[in-house]
This record gives C-alpha cells, structure tokens and sequence, in this order.
C-alpha cells in the first residue's frame, strides 16, 4: 500500500478525532463507545451522497441564467451550507432521535457534534487527496501538515459548531410541542446562515474582510454552543415526543 494513503487517512482523522476527545470530556455521562461509533461512521458515509447532490445542483445552478454573485450565493448558502448541515441532521434525525441512548438533553447535541465530525473526517481525507503531483516527501508532508492544521481550527471546528446548535435548538423543541418545528428550523436557519457566510467570507471576499468575517463567525458560534452545554447540562431529562 502507498504510504501516502496511510498518511492522509491518518492525517484526514486526526483533526476530527481531536475534537472528538474533547467533546466527549464535557459529557457527565458518557454515551456507548458503540454508539459513537456508529454515529461517526455514518457521519463520514454521509459525506457521499452529499457530494453527489452538490455536484448535480452546482451543474443546474451552472446553467440558471443568472447574476454570478447571486451564482455565488445561492452556490455557498444552497448547495454547500444547507445540504451539509440538513445531511448531518439525518444521520441523528435517522440512528439516534428513537434510540433509548437519547436520554438527555445534552445528548442531542453530542450526537450531532459527533455525525460532523464524522463528516468532515472523511471531507478531511478527500481534500488530502487533492490530486498533487512532482511533490518531495518534505514537500508533502509540509502540505499534509498545514492543510490537517488549517481545517482542524477552521472547517472541522465549524462543522462541530454548526451541527452542535442545531443539536442544541433540536434538545430543545423536544420540550415544547407546539414550538417543535418552529425551533427547529430556526436552528437549521441560523446554522445555515452562518456556514453559508462562512464559506462565502473564504472565498469570495478579499483583504481583512476574508479573515475577520471567519473569525467573528467561529467565536459567535463557539459562544452559542458552549452557552448551549451549560444551559443543557442543567436539564435534568429530556421531554422526547413521539
């Protein structure tokens, strides 16, 4: 086997798995390693048919004739930021919202936290294996390097964000019926919003605005989540509907 293979699969995980430790220290009462597992695996298979539906609307938004900065936005808020988030809420909404291991209310967001890092693991490896050719083994290992570095304090961080309020508006519809879905997509809506803007900022945008708009999204959503943790962890049960 091809030692880069192994070291871009071993460098695609690493930055998810690091977030993973640290998520599951702020869990009181930790979920089946099984469990997490399972959700992680299905997080990263997740990535496939996402990558499938981006491609077939970025082509029919290819040929939309419209604006290219409307192009621009509907591309990163569309196609990229609400497929992904509303792709990570199924593998929850799917394997874990009927399950006994959803016993409280923290757990909603855990689940979530961990089906994104799942996600971006494998997104991680994808990119690794960008096709790369006339390299040196130092020069390699430097692209390895800042490139696991670079989406482990950007991207897979903000998938764990992202995913976590929406986990954190999901623990929270379960306790008002007649809010249920109106939380719900608030949740989805603001996640979508943010990641969507996100992306845009990196992309498209120049000067300080490229840099500072991630930025002031990482930390409001670093808030949010961790505001979401504390408030969670003082529920004591969680009010599931059927």
């Amino acid at each position: 086997m091809d030692y880069r293979i192994i070291l871009y699969i071993i460098f695609g995980l690493l930055p998810s798995l690091t977030w993973l430790s640290y998520y599951l220290r702020k869990d009181l009462h930790p979920e089946p390693k099984r469990m997490i597992l399972k959700i992680f695996l299905w997080g990263a298979v997740i990535t496939i048919p996402v990558f499938f539906v981006q491609i077939g609307a970025a082509y029919f938004l290819g040929q939309a004739n419209i604006s290219p900065i409307l192009t621009s936005i509907i591309y990163w808020f569309v196609v990229i930021s609400f497929s992904e988030e509303l792709f990570k809420y199924f593998v929850v909404k799917i394997k874990v919202i009927n399950s006994p291991h959803l016993d409280e209310p923290l757990d909603a967001m855990l689940y979530m936290v961990v089906a994104a890092l799942g996600f971006a693991a494998l997104e991680n490896i994808l990119y690794l294996f960008s096709p790369v050719s006339n390299m040196s083994f130092d020069q390699m290992m430097n692209r390895t390097l800042l490139i696991s570095f670079i989406r482990f304090v950007g991207a897979t961080f903000l998938h764990t964000l992202c995913s976590a309020v929406i986990g954190y508006f999901l623990a929270t519809s379960f306790c008002f019926e007649k809010k249920r879905y109106l939380l719900f997509f608030s949740g989805l809506i603001i996640t979508t919003l943010l990641h969507g803007l996100y992306d845009f900022s990196i992309m498209t945008l120049d000067g300080y605005a490229r840099v500072a708009i991630p930025v002031i999204i990482i930390l409001t959503l670093a808030f949010l989540v961790f505001s979401g943790f504390d408030k969670l962890k003082k529920q004591k049960g969680i009010c599931k509907i059927n």
